[in-house]
């Protein structure tokens, strides 16, 4: 049996999906949970995931968040307070810096 159909290891892990387009960013991501990647900001709108992680720095990525119903995670550059600040009041329930997003994957996700 796949563990992703064990009732007791589903229960346990976070569903995420995210919109991150930058592959590096991506294969960190994935190392670092259980990840359904999707192509465009459009596409987390009636997300069935536990968590919402979004790369910021996209296009269209403010206005998607407005439409996600779950909690959403938002990273950017730490030097681009005024996108940070519009991606709060879009409704990102937690935004931080690229590098402090990273440094706290693992916790995150969990």
């Amino acid at each position: 049996m796949e563990r992703h159909n064990d009732p007791e290891w589903s229960a346990t892990v976070t569903r995420v999906t995210a919109y991150v387009p930058d592959l590096m960013d991506r294969s960190k991501l994935a190392a670092a949970g259980d990840v359904t990647f999707v192509a465009t900001p459009g596409e987390l709108a009636g997300t069935t995931a536990d968590l919402v992680v979004v790369d910021l720095s996209r296009a269209g990525v403010l206005e998607a968040v407005g439409q996600v119903d779950v909690r959403t995670i938002g990273f950017g550059s730490h030097v681009d307070h005024e996108l940070l600040a519009a991606a709060r009041a879009a409704g990102c329930d937690e935004v931080l810096p690229r590098s402090k997003f990273f440094a706290r994957i693992g916790e995150l996700l969990a």
